[in-house]
């Protein structure tokens, strides 16, 4: 037996004063939806609310990296290294990685 209280009160959405003091005849279903998605949630039955993840938007980023000098200058030692030979891949002859030091 759970040892977490049970809960009689349920949460009452916007009344419409035209109607009498008992249950409403027009439930708001959207809001019922909403309830039982974050108590589906909550049970962990679902991964997450729909309700609480943004919509998707193709906007185009504000920042592009690849027009910056930072990432030129990367790009610039990459191709400098593959021209050279240091990206050669690794084989059973060569396991290792190039060094960066000076051999003496």
């Amino acid at each position: 037996m759970s040892s977490e209280p049970f809960e009689t009160e349920v949460p009452v959405g916007h009344r419409d004063r035209r109607e009498h003091g008992g249950a409403s005849r027009h439930p708001d279903d959207d809001a019922l939806e909403l309830r039982t998605e974050r108590e589906c949630v909550e049970a962990g039955l679902e991964p997450y609310d729909s309700a609480d993840v943004p919509d998707a938007t193709d906007v185009t980023p504000a920042f592009d990296i690849t027009t910056t000098a930072d990432y030129e200058g990367i790009e610039s030692v990459a191709a400098r290294q593959e021209d050279e030979g240091e990206t050669a891949p690794l084989t059973r002859d060569h396991p290792f990685p190039p060094t960066r030091y000076a051999e003496e």
